[in-house]
């Protein structure tokens, strides 16, 4: 019981010391969509009105 515990342990510490790699792609990726989409808003949408008197 005890040698499982500490192989489940290294698994994690390794995981751990890997870093949060896969976080950031995620988050990068969610602000890309972000910004592309107000992008296709800002040049759909505001553009074509023109300027608001």
């Amino acid at each position: 019981m005890n040698e499982d515990s500490n192989d489940t342990d290294a698994k994690v510490d390794d995981i751990v010391r890997s870093g949060p790699g896969g976080a950031i792609v995620l988050a990068g990726i969610a602000t890309a969509i972000v910004i592309g989409l107000w992008f296709v808003f800002y040049f759909a949408v505001f553009l074509p009105r023109g300027v608001i008197q």
